[in-house]
């Protein structure tokens, strides 16, 4: 349906949006905390803690950091949290419009478990708001007091969740849900944990309270947690655009591989805004990133349907398929198998696409059938597939295409 294109096209572009703001806070303020260098004695006996001098955009800006608050509460005061709830907000709507309104053709793969649409959404609404309250639950438990321990209970937590969607979801779905999953808890902090602490400041601040320290550490720490998640996030944000990891038969561990490598990366340029340059962070994650693009890389086993004869089986199996079908949609099957599933298939015979464009197949007619709307967008609404028209769809083709969509709706 085009209006759910063009609604599909606005809430992604308005997500991008908002992650770039809520992202780039979440940088700016980690880099402005660990900048803050300990100021003159004057500046101390007025209450602040650390002072920065930064210049930008033709002028100088001085920012102060309070140990304990301002003298009196200023009349504007800014917070930051609607980055961070229209992020999730919009990303949960597409979600809801791209993989469960859709979930035949981009949550549901009968290889990995069989599920109706309905099971498919119970199954990520649970987990992804299962793993916040598994998150949640940890960080208020005594583990929260022993980084090391809470470090390696997060190591098993990603571990279990990438592995967990890979067994549910199809691979493009099972990323997008542990993106989900990381979003929501991200989103969790804030709404949870640091805007609360923040509130219970601002009035203590404002009624000549003392302030209870362990309020700034929690929110702190919990900023940090969703700093070192944003680099992994991003990944999966773009992730569907590389099927070569998504339908890796190891699917699951590449992306901890990579949750681990880019957390890993982002741990340099933290240390870095301390005054602590360790090239050999840096270079170690390029290092296994290189690494990874050459595993992924090797020829393997996918997710896709075994290896066959093509030649002894492909023109059996179409006639078996089209005997089961109207004189319509025989056509239509014809047409998709001679201009589609050179590329758009299990095991793609194009001399550029060697494993099948965002996951898409069109090896059977059921996978024909629940991609209809898709297909009939690409071939006869923008008419942008075949890519350049590469294997010379007509005209006529597109009509036959539009017409058996038109009968089955």
């Amino acid at each position: 349906m085009p209006w759910l294109e063009w609604l599909s096209l606005f809430v992604r572009w308005f997500h991008v949006i908002a992650g770039v703001a809520w992202i780039g806070a979440s940088f700016y303020f980690i880099w402005l905390d660990n900048n803050l260098r300990t100021p003159p004695q004057w500046k101390q006996d007025k209450g602040i803690k650390g002072d920065l001098w930064a210049v930008h955009g033709g002028g100088f800006y001085e920012v102060a950091k309070y140990a304990y608050g301002p003298e009196k509460m200023p009349s504007t005061l800014h917070w930051f949290k609607w980055e961070a709830y229209t992020t999730w907000l919009s990303g949960m709507a597409l979600l809801v419009l791209v993989y469960y309104f859709g979930a035949s053709a981009y949550l549901i793969d009968p290889r990995v478990m069989e599920l109706s649409p309905a099971q498919a959404v119970t199954y990520g609404l649970g987990f992804i708001f299962g793993g916040l309250a598994i998150y949640e639950a940890a960080c208020r438990s005594p583990l929260g007091n022993y980084p090391k321990l809470f470090a390696l209970f997060l190591v098993t937590f990603v571990v279990l969740i990438c592995w967990l969607a890979t067994s549910w979801f199809s691979g493009r779905g099972a990323y997008i849900h542990v993106g989900a999953l990381i979003g929501t808890i991200m989103v969790g902090n804030v709404f949870f944990n640091i805007m609360p602490a923040q509130r219970k400041m601002v009035k203590a601040v404002s009624e000549q309270q003392d302030i209870d320290p362990s309020w700034g550490a929690g929110a702190k720490l919990r900023s940090v947690h969703n700093n070192y998640f944003t680099l992994p996030l991003l990944f999966i944000m773009i992730s569907n655009h590389y099927p070569m990891t998504y339908q890796h038969e190891l699917n699951w561990l590449v992306l901890v591989v990579i949750i681990a490598l880019s957390a890993w990366i982002r741990h340099f340029f933290n240390l870095k805004h301390l005054g602590v340059v360790r090239p050999s962070i840096l270079v170690s994650g390029a290092i296994g990133m290189a690494l990874l693009a050459l595993w992924v890389s090797f020829p393997r086993n996918t997710l896709e349907t075994p290896q066959v004869n093509v030649e002894q089986t492909s023109s059996t199996s179409i006639v078996e398929t089209a005997s089961n079908l109207s004189p319509l949609e025989q056509q239509a099957f014809e047409i998709i198998q001679t201009h589609c599933v050179g590329c758009h298939s299990a095991q793609p015979t194009d001399d550029i696409f060697r494993i099948a464009p965002l996951g898409v197949m069109l090896d059977s007619w059921e996978q024909i059938d629940g991609l209809a709307s898709k297909i009939i967008n690409r071939t006869v609404v923008t008419k942008d597939m075949p890519l350049m028209n590469k294997t010379n769809m007509t005209e006529e083709e597109r009509l036959v295409l539009l017409a058996w969509f038109e009968k089955q709706n």
